[in-house]
């Protein structure tokens, strides 16, 4: 890792503890929300779609642009963006007022997600899987966070407002500290493009014989396998943050604080995965089987939480549940950059747009559910989009094995020149 990196990166982390908390902002204050908007769950819901729609119909556009004109612009702008919309919405007079805001928020994660991924992986070339699995780490310390932080303001009778308020500030400071840095060159090199560059007499031909029995990365394929995770993925994260506390009250008859309190060992759960990834991927696994891994997990969490129908249940699924799906989405990012090297922003952009997708619809979907049904049907879903994920995951590994093969394989065929 670069040391010159690290004030960088530090203002990136920071910026998404805060969207730990900004992610599920709007499902923690969901009993006050409806009081001052009038509205009901459903409606919610439809701010939250509208915070996808916001980020669906911008992100590629922004990768784009990240590559073009750098990504310092579009992280700082995001900040603002975020801070704007964490004032707003608890001032807002209006639903009508508060969709505006919505969608505006859903441009800012835009904004984020494609300037920060890249830059952090031009920042920390060689160890890019663990650069960005740990956002899901300071994601999962803002969410845990911010439920402590409700439940203090409740208990003392405090203007639920200053939930949103604290964040934005430190939003609006943490852009004005980013916009004073220097950020990482674009022009990075990742350690297979070095390899295939390499000028060492005695490498070069026998790196291409190795080469030729490689299979090429198919987009359609492998590239599209990866987009769609980008979509089962975040379609957990999103089932899980919206609705485990409503879960917990309607399905288990917990009270509203233990209910918050069960996003609080999901985030635990969840933080302590980031640990545990950053360790091995350095030596033991690598990122493209961690993406099977943990969907094999998860899914047998999720059935467990479904079946056992007890608060002690609850909280072990919940943790096991946050452990198993954190990171996915960013280690996806990492394979997919592995598989299609060339175009960082816009490889983002092609997975964070299947992300906003899953933004959009699995709130309103969600929503329509729980309006005809009983919120166990939303984790049945759950499940089934789950086990989608698993069998993607499984196409994948099994082509990256074609395209990539083993380091074993290639450091016992490569013989180096003493000269």
């Amino acid at each position: 890792m670069k040391r010159s990196s690290f004030p960088v990166a530090t203002g990136l982390y920071v910026n998404y503890l805060l969207f730990g908390m900004f992610n599920i902002m709007l499902a923690s204050h969901m009993s006050f929300l409806t009081e001052h908007f009038h509205t009901d769950q459903a409606g919610i819901s439809l701010l939250v779609s509208a915070m996808g729609f916001g980020r669906l119909f911008t992100l590629y556009i922004s990768g784009v642009l990240s590559d073009r004109y750098g990504r310092k612009p579009f992280i700082v702008v995001a900040g603002l963006l975020m801070a704007v919309f964490l004032v707003g919405i608890p001032l807002s007079p209006s639903f009508e007022m508060a969709m505006v805001l919505a969608v505006l928020a859903g441009v800012a994660n835009s904004f984020l997600d494609s300037g920060t991924y890249p830059a952090l992986i031009e920042a920390f070339p060689q160890s890019s899987g663990s650069a960005t699995v740990l956002v899901r780490g300071f994601i999962s310390i803002g969410a845990a966070f911010l439920p402590l932080m409700i439940i203090f303001f409740m208990n003392h009778d405090i203007f639920y407002g200053f939930s949103f308020f604290i964040p934005a500030l430190i939003f609006g400071l943490n852009a004005i500290y980013l916009f004073k840095m220097k950020f990482p060159d674009m022009r990075v090199q990742s350690p297979k493009e070095s390899l295939r560059d390499t000028s060492v007499s005695g490498v070069e031909q026998t790196v291409e014989l190795v080469a030729n029995d490689r299979s090429k990365p198919r987009f359609w394929q492998e590239g599209l396998s990866l987009i769609l995770l980008g979509f089962t993925g975040p379609t957990l994260l999103y089932i899980v943050q919206l609705w485990l506390p409503t879960f917990g009250q309607q399905f288990i008859g917990l009270t509203e604080s233990e209910s918050l309190r069960l996003l609080v060992y999901y985030n635990v759960g969840s933080l302590v995965s980031v640990f545990v990834l950053v360790i091995v991927l350095r030596k033991w696994i690598k990122p493209v089987q961690v993406i099977l891994i943990y969907p094999c997990i998860s899914l047998l969490a999720f059935g467990a939480l479904l079946l056992f129908k007890s608060q002690t249940a609850a909280i072990i699924c919940s943790s096991i549940i946050g452990f198993s799906i954190s990171g996915v989405l960013q280690l996806t990012l990492s394979v997919m950059s592995e598989f299609f090297s060339e175009r960082k922003g816009q490889i983002t952009g092609f997975v964070y747009t299947a992300t906003s997708l899953s933004y959009t619809v699995i709130p309103v979907f969600t929503g329509f559910l729980l309006k005809h049904s009983q919120i166990s049907s939303v984790f049945m879903l759950a499940l089934i989009v789950n086990a989608v994920g698993i069998a993607l995951a499984v196409f994948v590994n099994f082509r990256y094995s074609a395209v990539f093969p083993s380091s074993r394989k290639l450091s016992s065929t490569i013989v180096f020149d003493p000269e």
